[in-house]
């Protein structure tokens, strides 16, 4: 659990499409090749600290024939941003998918005081 004690804290969100792979037969799509992709996000302003990341599936288009297998994840999580993941494996085909994201976290507000 993280506990924030008497701090300014800050709240970004957003959503990104992570590939269309539907419509020039990507990796994702035709299931040959690298089953997983990252998108960097970089949030408007530094946290003061590595903030907490929620990521969640907003959108995704898949093969009715084949199995449904996903993974979204968030790593490589900074005050400046992560990487959103996701991840197939297996005959699942995913023609599309789009992420959507929180951070929540500790942030620099004009009365904190700077002594050094």
């Amino acid at each position: 659990m993280k506990k924030f004690l008497k701090q300014a804290l800050g709240v970004d969100q957003g959503e990104e499409i992570l590939f269309s792979d539907y419509e020039d037969g990507g990796e994702m799509w035709t299931g040959h090749g690298p089953r997983e992709r990252r998108h960097a996000v970089t949030f408007r302003e530094p946290f003061k600290s590595t903030p907490v990341v929620h990521v969640a599936l907003s959108m995704w288009d898949m093969d009715s024939a084949t199995n449904a297998r996903a993974d979204i994840s968030a790593e490589n999580v900074t005050a400046d941003g992560f990487d959103m993941v996701f991840r197939t494996w297996g005959d699942s085909r995913i023609a599309r998918a789009r992420g959507r994201w929180m951070a929540i976290g500790a942030v620099a507000h004009d009365d904190d005081w700077q002594l050094y």
